[in-house]
């Protein structure tokens, strides 16, 4: 693993710069990690100590999204990417128990389309313990709508808990957060589904909603997306961030928001104050974590990019190649690469749902 620091000033006058720091494996052509530094603060952040290698290099995409933890067989679950309408997607669970990060792959009730989740306490559950089930976004296909899923991985049972905007189906529902306070799911209305051939052409706008599963309310509280992707809530609640993907659609529309934006959330239920956060320079952001100091990471074209909360790029863990989410555990982080799977331990930060979903003292 490289160590790199980058001097932006260098950057700021070469347009190649970067083009001679990309790092190969030895003796191959395949893409090695490496830690880049693009401000002092990053090792604040990763740290002096940080190690990071691959795990997993498969012949199929099994490590895309999610990236849920379950405390019970302390594994991490991760959607897998689409492949074909006789293959629902997957939901590969690697296990945490040993430094090898073996995994298996499985698949839950009534969930088609699996793509971002989170960790899911359902109304009146007891929030002073680790959350008991996790909730899916699940893209729906031609003869299933679009929803929210919510499933108890260690009994493999699921529950709707949203199918539809007062009737009207969604499109290809993306990534969900739960509000630690109030319980409410937030989420964002894709169309990725309709791109990859497994879903109609849609017929609403592409939004922010938020959901109260004690309630059924269900309002939008953000629109004017190209293509809602990830999103994330700062660690005080008062910020949410969503990413604009509308640079991928049926192809690469350079032109169209590789954007991180972010707004005000007020009293817990609307959302204010809409500012571009950042752009990624490679590729596009897709999911977007915080650590518990407010940095935001976020999964782009080259690995994962870190920004402090005033949008400075700090640094990247830097693979090569697209990655479409990550997931944080204690005192690591891992980065999925469809058919790869990488992990940076020893790091300093810690995610900012570490501390609850794994029952921790941050």
């Amino acid at each position: 693993m490289a160590l790199v620091n980058i001097s932006l000033l260098a950057a700021a006058t070469d347009a190649s710069y970067f083009t001679h720091l990309s790092p190969q494996a030895a003796n191959t052509t395949e893409p090695a990690i490496s830690l880049r530094s693009y401000h002092p603060d990053f090792y604040n952040v990763i740290g002096h100590g940080a190690k990071a290698r691959k795990v997993w290099d498969l012949p199929w995409e099994a490590f895309h999204e999610a990236g849920i933890y379950n405390r019970r067989d302390n594994s991490l679950y991760i959607t897998s990417n689409y492949k074909s309408l006789d293959d629902n997607i997957n939901v590969t669970v690697v296990s945490l128990d040993s430094e090898d990060y073996p995994y298996k792959s499985t698949q839950f009730p009534n969930l088609a389309m699996a793509n971002g989740g989170t960790s899911y306490y359902p109304p009146g559950a007891n929030h002073s313990q680790t959350p008991p089930m996790q909730v899916y976004c699940d893209e729906g296909d031609f003869e299933h709508y679009s929803q929210l899923l919510a499933v108890d991985p260690n009994t493999n049972k699921s529950k709707p808990l949203l199918t539809n905007f007062l009737g009207r189906n969604f499109s290809s529902l993306n990534d969900v957060r739960q509000h630690p306070q109030t319980g409410d799911l937030w989420f964002t209305d894709a169309d990725y589904g309709y791109f990859q051939h497994f879903r109609s052409e849609p017929t609403q706008p592409k939004q922010v909603y938020r959901f109260e599963p004690s309630t059924g309310i269900v309002q939008v509280v953000a629109d004017g997306f190209v293509q809602p992707n990830g999103l994330e809530f700062s660690p005080d609640l008062k910020t949410l961030y969503v990413s604009d993907t509308g640079a991928q659609q049926f192809k690469k529309v350079l032109t169209q928001p590789a954007t991180i934006y972010s707004y005000d959330v007020i009293d817990k239920k609307r959302l204010a104050n809409r500012r571009t956060f950042a752009w990624a320079d490679a590729g596009f952001p897709d999911g977007v974590h915080c650590d518990t100091r407010g940095n935001v990471w976020a999964s782009c074209g080259d690995g994962v990019h870190i920004w402090n909360s005033h949008g400075i790029l700090l640094g990247k863990i830097f693979v090569g190649e697209m990655s479409n989410n990550l997931a944080f555990a204690p005192g690591k982080v891992f980065v999925f690469a469809n058919s790869r799977l990488w992990v940076v331990e020893n790091i300093k930060a810690q995610g900012r749902e570490v501390c609850r979903d794994f029952g921790v003292g941050c």
